[in-house]
């Protein structure tokens, strides 16, 4: 059993801390994907589209010219009349590309491919020039017909497809003005600590504030967007009017915290969202950093992530916690980890999953140095983390690993 009530008052890390993967898996499945919304093409722009796009009539709708020139009737010599007008045996309109093919047109002859001259009555005829292809006249030559891209309920772009801008101007083609997107989940992010300073360099027993300029950076790498940044202090009270009072605006679909996950007097995540009626989902997890954090749901159905207050530890369990449940709530696949080659030994932790941040080297994988739970410097250096099980790996045998959400994995040779 990996939930339970908040104010049950049993915690479940006393009971069983789930591994990295199990609490991987409960992220990904506690939520199902958020419901689609009608977007402008702008904005689809990035976006998963959720109904397919269609042909709503023919494409192009209309035989054009796929030259300059004129359209004619028949083999000729013909006779200029007037453009827009239809066409009888024998007779010629000046054309554009992409203009209208009028009714009676057999084909359009290129502006290069033909000669007007008048007989000094006013009328002018057309004539093939001497050069000009003998397949330059037969029916249907140098005619966009109607109907070539595409018919009428085609599906042009299905559903499932991350729209690019190429996928927008089909659709405009097509003269959809709206598309139906998958919603991206919103975020909110309450950042707590009196001891956090947010500029210059922090006197001794403060902090400087490492979530706040990042985190709405990744919190849109990984699919989601901010809604908000609210920063508070120590005391119960705060922390219950943030949990409790959503932003202004549309309300947050996840509340993501920063400290207070552990279990002293001063922690006051568990108290807070008992108060507020939640359940757990979980609390604590078999891995290293990140240990204790907490997957939590509110009654209004809002998800909130406890992280730990240490930089790397936060880092970790929001990719361990974070990541899979806005995949999950944006409809998109869980990534999976890949197996790449370790460079090291890396030794035993007995009942833990270490995330370590890593490097690549000719294919092999290597830990940073650096990387205690309060250090941010292994981090910033890193090709993706590492998950070294409990018993550890030696060199040269496999271990997971899994992109940050700002790097990619270097492609296997």
């Amino acid at each position: 059993m990996l939930t339970q009530d908040v104010a049950a008052g049993t915690s479940l890390s006393r009971r069983h801390a789930p591994t990295w993967a199990e609490a991987r898996h409960v992220a990904y499945h506690c939520g199902g994907p958020l419901p689609a919304v009608s977007a402008t093409l702008r904005e689809a722009i990035g976006r998963t589209l959720t109904s397919a796009v269609t042909a709503q009539r023919n494409l192009p709708h209309y035989a054009s010219s796929a030259m300059d020139g004129w359209a004619i009737n028949g083999s000729g010599p013909w006779t200029l009349t007037l453009p827009g007008r239809q066409l009888d045996a024998g007779e010629a309109s000046v054309i554009a590309t992409g203009g209208l093919v009028p009714t009676g047109a057999t084909a359009v002859l290129r502006k290069e491919s033909g000669h007007v001259s008048g007989d000094g009555s006013g009328i002018q005829r057309l004539t093939l020039t001497p050069d000009a292809p003998p397949e330059e006249a037969r029916p249907g030559r140098h005619i966009r017909p109607a109907g070539e891209e595409a018919l009428r309920g085609d599906v042009l772009i299905p559903a499932g497809t991350l729209l690019n801008p190429a996928h927008i101007a089909l659709a405009a083609v097509a003269g959809h003005d709206d598309l139906q997107v998958q919603r991206k989940p919103r975020v909110a992010v309450v950042l707590t600590g009196s001891e956090v300073v947010t500029s210059g360099e922090p006197e001794p027993g403060q902090v400087r504030d490492a979530f706040g300029p990042q985190l709405d950076a990744v919190i849109l790498q990984l699919g989601a967007e901010p809604a908000g940044q609210l920063r508070i202090g120590d005391s119960y009270e705060e922390w219950l009017a943030a949990l409790g009072n959503a932003p202004e605006g549309l309300p947050p679909d996840v509340t993501i915290t920063t400290g207070g996950t552990g279990k002293s007097g001063t922690d006051h995540f568990r108290d807070a969202l008992a108060a507020l009626g939640g359940r757990l989902l979980l609390d604590g997890i078999a891995m290293r950093p990140g240990h204790p954090a907490v997957l939590a749901e509110l009654p209004d159905g809002r998800f909130v992530i406890g992280l730990p207050g240490n930089p790397l530890a936060a880092m970790m369990a929001l990719m361990t916690l974070g990541e899979p449940l806005l995949a999950a709530l944006g409809n998109r696949s869980l990534r999976a980890a890949r197996r790449v080659t370790s460079g090291a030994d890396i030794d035993p932790c007995p009942g833990r999953t270490r995330l370590m941040p890593c490097t690549f080297i000719h294919d092999l994988a290597f830990p940073t140095s650096r990387t205690g739970p309060g250090m941010m410097r292994g981090l910033a250096w890193a090709d993706g983390y590492m998950a070294v099980p409990p018993e550890g790996v030696a060199a040269g045998a496999p271990v997971s690993v899994l992109p940050l959400p700002w790097t990619a994995l270097p492609t296997r040779r």
